[in-house]
C-alpha cells in the first residue's frame, strides 16, 4: 500500500505543474496564433510575386516566408502543392515547407519563456540554414536522378 500512495503523490504533484503550465502559455498560445493568422491572410498574395526562379534567391525567401508561417505541417503540404501549381520552383516550396515545420519565429516568444532565450535562437537559426542546404541539395539530387 506504502508502495502506490508514493506513486500517486509524484504523479499529483506533475498533473498540478502541467495544468499550471497550460493555464500561463494558453494566453500565449492564442496571442501568438491570432497575430499569425493576421500575418498569413496577407502574406499569402505576395508569396508568388516573390520567387524568381534563382536557386539561392528562391530558397532564402522560402526559407523566411515558411519561418514567419504557422501551421501543422499538412497545411503547409497543401499550400506548397498550390504554390506549384502556380509555377512556384520547387526549391522554394521545399524551403518554404523545412522552415514551416521547423522554425517557429512567430512562437519564439513562448519557446523563450519555456526553453530560454539561448535554446531558442540556436534551435531556430540552425533549421533556418539547414531548410536552405536541405531544399538546395534536395533539387540538386533530382536534377542528377
Amino acid at each position: 500500500m506504502e508502495l502506490t500512495e508514493n506513486k500517486k503523490t509524484p504523479l499529483k504533484k506533475a498533473v498540478f505543474k502541467t495544468i499550471q503550465s497550460f493555464k500561463i502559455s494558453l494566453p500565449i498560445i492564442i496571442g501568438v496564433l491570432l497575430l499569425v493568422n493576421l500575418i498569413n491572410v496577407h502574406a499569402k498574395d505576395y508569396y508568388m510575386k516573390l520567387f524568381t526562379g534563382n536557386l539561392m534567391w528562391d530558397s532564402l525567401i522560402g526559407t523566411l516566408a515558411g519561418s514567419i508561417s504557422l501551421g501543422i505541417p499538412l497545411t503547409s503540404y497543401v499550400i506548397g502543392g498550390e504554390l506549384l501549381k502556380e509555377g512556384i520552383s520547387l526549391i522554394a516550396i521545399t524551403a518554404f515547407i523545412l522552415s514551416w515545420t521547423t522554425v517557429g519565429i512567430a512562437m519564439l516568444p513562448l519557446e523563450i519563456k519555456f526553453m530560454g532565450k539561448r535554446f531558442a535562437f540556436v534551435r531556430n537559426s540552425v533549421n533556418f540554414v539547414f531548410a536552405i542546404i536541405i531544399s538546395i541539395l534536395v533539387i540538386l539530387t533530382l536534377s542528377i536522378l
